[in-house]
């Protein structure tokens, strides 16, 4: 299942790298076409990562960093969805870049160097 998660969360910044470039570039029917293939991404990274972290509730001593690491994953998912519809709309992103950059953070430290899983 990890292997799965990786894949759709590279697939994801694949895709939204792709829509925000469409967007940028004032393609609204692309761009639209792509954002909704990324939204079915997202469905995919949250079913993926939540059968990852359901491994944690055994009992486990990391628990708790699971649970942060899973809320900082959906903190990713939001920050790149607002990124793209502020785009679209052609309002300012900045705050979300950078609450994109410390979600992404977080999400690396615990998923690869914190969590065994």
């Amino acid at each position: 299942m990890t292997h799965m998660h990786i894949t759709a969360w590279v697939l994801a910044f694949i895709l939204f790298a792709v829509a925000y470039s469409m967007y940028q570039q004032e393609k609204g029917k692309p761009a639209k076409m792509v954002h909704m293939v990324l939204r079915l991404d997202y469905l995919f990274i949250l079913y993926t990562g939540g059968d990852l972290i359901a491994n944690y509730f055994n009992g486990s001593d990391l628990m708790g960093e699971a649970i942060v690491k899973g809320i900082a994953g959906i903190w990713v998912i939001a920050a790149l969805e607002m990124i793209l519809v502020k785009t679209k709309k052609q309002k300012a992103t900045k705050s979300w870049w950078i609450q994109l950059i410390i979600a992404i953070i977080i999400t690396l430290i615990l998923g690869f160097w914190r969590l065994p899983m």
